[in-house]
């Protein structure tokens, strides 16, 4: 089991992670969607495609830009479609 946790709280909890480039990615199901709010911030990875960026919200805390999801990715990533992973502020265990 792999827990993204920020502050005590398991923000994501799941046996079904995909890890990619060092990053566990969970599937949305397993994710506190609650803690989320998506920011305007994209990046782009030339193999993964666009990322969309997430604020997180625990506790009155903002920390922004702290989770990405590819909600359509490019061909050689689609096994992580919708799924989400953490920034270093998210300890993952």
């Amino acid at each position: 089991m792999v827990k993204a946790v920020l502050d005590a709280t398991i923000l994501a909890e799941s046996e079904n992670t995909v890890l990619v480039e060092g990053n566990h990615y969970f599937p949305s199901e397993d994710v506190k969607q609650e803690c989320l709010f998506e920011s305007d911030y994209r990046t782009s990875c030339p193999w993964k495609g666009l990322a969309h960026y997430y604020d997180l919200e625990i506790d009155g805390k903002r920390i922004e830009n702290a989770a990405w999801s590819y909600p359509d990715p490019k061909e050689k990533a689609r096994h992580i479609t919708g799924y989400f992973a953490f920034g270093r502020d998210v300890k993952i265990e």
